[in-house]
């Protein structure tokens, strides 16, 4: 009889190594996020302290709330890094089942209207947005099903599979968000693209997602004034109510030169002259005070999120794991591009976050998360 050869000593405590998910913890991942998130509480404090003080309020109340989201939202990375990525493809049912039945509740008598939109539920003092969390979870289930059906995804299963996200996007249009839904669109789409679907099925899902757009507007479930937001951009030279917004965001933007006017300097920001600064137009802070010098080492630091994305979806284990880290690469990529190019008048005014950057809670956890899912995925490449 032969022995079974067993491998050196050194062969298998080096195999064990590999295998331990913290040893490979993208740090660099993890260092940007943070990095951008200390930006961004600069940044809110900057925008909000001159009109607060002026109100008679605390300077520092939006700084305070925004630290508490980020607090928070690093507890939600923990969490998601704690347990193993492929777990939850187990639960995607589950994740599901919570989108749709939190979408739904926003639009019962238990949602609150705020700016011609009932997308929240309150909860205390918090602002409860269940479409935020819907990015995380849309994610994880239609990651579930595409690599469930790897390799067999005909035209029915990609029915099913458009079906599935049409459901949490038409519900978001009802509130109506058309920047959030956009969104979701948008992952969708990456999601799809990735899996291997074709071509020419990526080009009639375009169409018929603008057809879907199309219709709500007549239908009235779009309202006018959220059109004109949309198609203002295209007609920045004439001056009404629909363009203001981008003029002041364009002129804070141009006002910061190359190396900004200073912390706490920017004339704009100080005298609030842009709506919405310390949420949707939060980057004219950074372009005013900061110039082009601060806002492109911005840009560099969303760069790196996204190539550490692009990484790990390459060195994933599995497809379930690829798909999810193109599902938060996609959304990731499309709103730093909509967020900040609709403060320089290129894109349409969508009302999308810019992640880190923007004050809000949903927001604020939810991006958390999502990197904590990327680099679960990222770590356990090797286990």
């Amino acid at each position: 009889m032969s022995a079974v050869a067993t491998p050196p000593l050194q062969t298998r405590r080096r195999d064990r190594l590999e295998a331990t998910p913290l040893r490979h913890l993208d740090l660099v991942l993890l260092g940007a996020t943070l990095a951008i998130s200390a930006l961004g509480l600069l940044m809110i404090y900057s925008a909000t302290r001159s009109s607060l003080e002026i109100d008679g309020g605390d300077p520092y109340f939006f700084l305070k709330r925004q630290a508490v989201f980020v607090a928070l939202g690093c507890g939600a990375l923990v969490v998601t890094l704690a347990v193993d990525y492929r777990k939850m493809r187990d639960y995607a049912p589950f994740f599901y089942a919570i989108t749709v039945a939190g979408l739904l509740a926003v639009l019962s008598p238990l949602g609150s209207n705020s700016r011609g939109s009932q997308a929240w539920i309150q909860v205390g003092s918090f602002q409860l947005q269940p479409s935020e969390f819907a990015k995380f979870f849309l994610i994880v289930a239609l990651a579930a099903y595409l690599h469930q059906h790897r390799g067999d995804l005909d035209a029915w299963r990609l029915a099913v599979a458009v079906g599935l996200a049409a459901v949490p996007i038409g519900l978001v249009l009802l509130q109506p968000d058309i920047g959030t839904a956009m969104v979701l669109g948008v992952i969708v789409l990456g999601m799809l693209t990735a899996a291997g679907v074709r071509a020419r099925h990526l080009v009639v899902l375009l169409v018929l997602c603008a057809t879907l757009i199309l219709g709500a507007s007549r239908a009235g479930v779009i309202q006018d004034y959220q059109v004109d937001r949309l198609t203002g951009f295209l007609n920045q030279g004439e001056a009404s109510e629909n363009t203001y917004n981008v003029d002041q965001s364009k002129t804070a933007i141009g006002a910061g030169g190359v190396a900004g006017s200073g912390l706490f300097e920017g004339t704009q920001t100080k005298l609030d002259f842009v709506p919405e600064q310390h949420t949707d137009f939060i980057f004219t802070v950074v372009g005013e005070e900061l110039g082009f010098l601060g806002g492109a080492t911005l840009l560099a630091l969303f760069g790196i999120l996204v190539w550490r994305m692009w990484r790990a979806a390459q060195l994933a284990r599995d497809l379930f794991g690829t798909l999810c880290c193109i599902g938060v690469m996609s959304m990731f990529a499309f709103q730093i591009f909509q967020s900040v190019g609709m403060t320089m008048g290129i894109m349409p005014v969508t009302g999308i976050p810019l992640p880190f950057m923007s004050h809000g809670g949903s927001s604020t956890i939810t991006t958390f998360a999502l990197v904590g899912l990327v680099a679960n995925v990222h770590m356990r490449r090797f286990s």
